[in-house]
């Protein structure tokens, strides 16, 4: 298997813009799946009768095969990016919720405690002491749902979508590997450099792990 240089020379452009396309999908879905989890982690966590309910319809959501999904919401939202980008959120919430309720259930009770007993209400409680403790699990969970959209974003190829995984589509239909090798190894290089920019960002958000250290 050989790679033809001079096609990716003369893809430059194509590429550039499918990798863009690919990464706006993926990060779009992470944000909207962080946007939906939280509320639904801190319900999980403090009404104990429901955490079992969530968890398990995320679960359930969880099960279905990624093209069945996106099958299943052509009637709803068509052959658009507003389809791929519902498809992984709903994969997206199973990683996110469950690390998030984990988060919550890690801040020790005494330092909640600590924080009633200064006078300190509890929805302020929840954004200045738990959810900043809670953070290297949530941002774990975060990383997960990273990659994981990173790598089901081609499969949106087959509703017209799918960003690099176009590059497969076409590779395979011609028998020309060039653009199979370029879509993985671009794929790979997203989800890296996104891993990696996320462990800043928490080593930034963590200064007090920083110290201990």
């Amino acid at each position: 298997m050989t790679i033809d240089w001079s096609w990716i020379g003369d893809h430059t452009d194509d590429l550039t813009s499918l990798t863009l396309s690919h990464l706006q999908a993926a990060m779009t879905a992470v944000f909207l799946g962080v946007l939906i989890s939280l509320p639904l982690a801190v319900v999980a966590h403090r009404i104990r009768p429901l955490r079992g309910f969530l968890l398990g319809v995320s679960n359930v959501l969880f099960t279905i095969p990624s093209i069945a999904i996106f099958v299943l919401l052509l009637p709803v939202s068509g052959l658009t990016r507003t389809t791929t980008v519902i498809g992984l959120t709903v994969y997206t919430l199973v990683v996110l919720l469950r690390n998030t309720v984990e988060g919550l259930d890690s801040v020790p009770a005494k330092t909640k405690e600590a924080a009633k007993a200064m006078g300190t209400r509890p929805l302020r409680t929840l954004l200045t002491v738990e959810f900043p403790l809670a953070l290297p699990v949530i941002m774990a969970g975060v990383r997960i749902a990273t990659v994981m959209s990173i790598s089901l974003v081609s499969v949106a190829t087959y509703i017209g979508d799918g960003g690099l995984g176009q590059l497969f589509t076409d590779g395979f239909q011609r028998n020309f590997p060039t653009p199979v090798i370029a879509g993985v190894v671009l794929t790979i290089l997203l989800a890296v450099v996104a891993d990696a920019l996320l462990v800043a960002v928490q080593y930034v958000l963590t200064p007090w792990r920083r110290r201990r250290a």
